[in-house]
């Protein structure tokens, strides 16, 4: 990977170039940022650019035997950490399951977690990094580097360290050997252990803009038009929400029609096919009903702010357009927020393994409930 093939985030390059230019790197480093927007291409560009032989024109050459190795996954002084299963063994490691690894890294290299689940087959499991993860990592940085000047240790994900896991790599984060570099790419970094944030230089990554997601998928993914455009749209600026979207538009139209009907039956109160949906959704199997009520939350969303009539921050489909002309005006002051809230409680529930027929059904409940409140009627103006 090259500083050449990352999508934005010049900043954030320049700087990550200066500092190795200098020979002044960060002993930790953490890269943060909503996800899908290429946090960790920037992660392996900075390690194949520290590790290149010969850098030309401000990146790494590419042809040079480090930047062979870095394209192909197996830099002997180039380690990756990242969430992992259990399954048969009691202390699993992370290269347990380095072909998966490899797959997500050639294929999905904007690494969207459900992505990762889907290849891991997790099921209902909740990958994490476990203490035998972080015992493995002392290990091997207390070894020298075997070719380069540095090691380097990318840990994709570090809030899903188990809080063992994060204490026992709290002093090797705090206090590497000198030829020992982490660096830590983040979804949600307020979840990682203060002590090993209060470690690392920071790097906090913007979402991309719509222009920058449209040209990748148009080079990278043999995808333009209307699927490219759609998908730049409403991926509030994630590169890997673009991807799944566009690779897989079959799954917005199926989430669409379904938003649609639930709104419509809900409206109705037509609770035996409510019912009905609520099973249907529930079988869909958690990591994709998960991304369909992240589509119910976003159109709540989206649909509140077409009712005040400010087109320009509408992030809709055509299609989806339509829809809200008549939808709109039914998403309002008065049951925007305790839709969103019950969407978002549903969505927790569903990511702690509860009973998804249940949680649905009482969710389509509510959301009857909500959708059929009245508008509020505006405060009277003082006439005095």
């Amino acid at each position: 990977m090259k500083f050449s093939e990352i999508a934005g985030h010049q900043s954030a390059i320049d700087s990550l170039r200066a500092t190795a230019d200098a020979g002044k790197i960060p002993h930790a480093i953490l890269i943060s940022g909503i996800s899908g927007i290429g946090k960790m291409r920037l992660a392996r560009a900075f390690a194949q650019y520290i590790h290149c032989k010969n850098h030309v024109n401000g990146d790494s050459c590419g042809v040079c035997p480090s930047c062979l190795q870095h394209q192909n996954f197996n830099n002997p002084d180039l380690h990756f950490s990242y969430p992992i299963l259990k399954k048969e063994s009691k202390n699993p490691i992370s290269t347990d399951f380095i072909n998966q690894w490899k797959e997500m890294l050639s294929d999905w290299s904007y690494m969207p977690p459900e992505k990762w689940n889907e290849i891991l087959q997790a099921g209902n499991s909740q990958p994490a990094i476990y203490v035998s993860e972080s015992e493995h990592i002392i290990v091997k940085s207390a070894l020298s580097s075997y070719q380069e000047n540095y090691k380097i240790f990318i840990i994709w994900l570090p809030e899903k360290l188990r809080p063992e896991a994060a204490n026992k790599l709290l002093k090797v984060v705090e206090e590497p050997f000198d030829d020992t570099i982490f660096i830590l790419v983040s979804n949600d970094d307020s979840k990682i252990l203060p002590t090993i944030y209060s470690r690392t230089q920071r790097y906090n990554l913007h979402p991309l803009s719509e222009e920058e997601i449209i040209n990748h998928l148009e080079k990278n993914r043999n995808i333009s038009g209307q699927t490219a455009g759609n998908a730049a749209r409403i991926a509030e600026g994630s590169m890997g929400k673009a991807e799944e979207i566009a690779c897989h538009p079959e799954e917005l139209v199926e989430f669409s029609d379904l938003f649609k009907e639930i709104m419509r039956m809900a409206y109705s109160l037509k609770a035996d096919r409510l019912k009905a949906i609520s099973e249907l959704t529930a079988a869909m199997g958690r990591e994709k009903l998960q991304r369909f009520l992240a589509y119910c939350s976003r159109m709540i969303r989206e649909n509140f702010i077409y009712n005040l009539k400010v087109s320009s921050l509408s992030l809709m489909t055509a299609e989806e357009e339509i829809f809200s002309q008549r939808f709109s005006p039914f998403i309002h002051e008065g049951n925007v927020e305790a839709l969103s809230e019950e969407i978002g409680r549903a969505a927790r529930d569903i990511e702690r393994n509860a009973n998804a027929k249940i949680v649905m059904f009482d969710l389509m409940l509510l959301i009857s409930q909500w959708v059929r409140k009245p508008k509020p009627n505006p405060l009277p103006i003082n006439q005095s």
